[in-house]
């Protein structure tokens, strides 16, 4: 029972989240939503890893694109102090990634229904980015495809009446 004497389960009846604040856990989320969190955490995890590994390479990145390089206004200090600034930049997105994923996975588990619609956005964010910037990363590859599978088991039928709907009940 929480304050205001409502089970958690009358609260999800009425398409209310469990009641902010308390510490116990309100209800076990299904087997699906608990995957989803651990796939999402793998998903951010090896996000980190690749471009904390490309953080590494920097050196033979920046050779790389200065042989590319056919500009005369760009010289190769320019062009090292750029892919500094643009592998720290991509790396620290990872880790907000990788947080953001963990954080509103966490809450996913607690049926929080728009943690689930944060999750999504977050995942094709990721998806996009793979396709776009980094299409034959591999890394990266499986890291979406980690988040787009994740997303799909939260929105499973089994696991529809998990996540309340605004207004009342779940799927009908």
């Amino acid at each position: 029972m929480t304050e205001s004497g409502e089970s958690d389960d009358e609260r999800r009846a009425k398409g209310l989240p469990p009641e902010p604040g308390t510490g116990a856990r309100r209800a076990t989320p299904p087997t699906p939503v608990s995957v989803a969190f651990w796939l999402y955490v793998a998903g951010g995890l090896l996000l980190v890893a690749a471009f904390g590994y490309t953080l590494t390479q920097q050196e033979s990145v920046s050779n790389a694109l200065i042989d590319l390089n056919t500009s005369d206004t760009l010289d190769e200090e320019q062009i090292r102090t750029g892919v500094t600034t643009l592998l720290w930049t991509m790396f620290v997105a990872a880790v907000a990634f990788a947080i953001l994923f963990a954080l509103f996975g966490w809450r996913a588990r607690e049926g929080n229904r728009s943690s689930r619609t944060i999750l999504t956005v977050l995942a094709a964010i990721t998806l996009l980015i793979q396709l776009l910037l980094f299409p034959t990363s591999i890394p990266i590859l499986v890291a979406a495809f980690l988040a787009v599978v994740a997303t799909a088991l939260l929105y499973l039928p089994s696991v529809a009446d998990y996540f309340p709907r605004p207004g009342g009940g779940g799927l009908r």
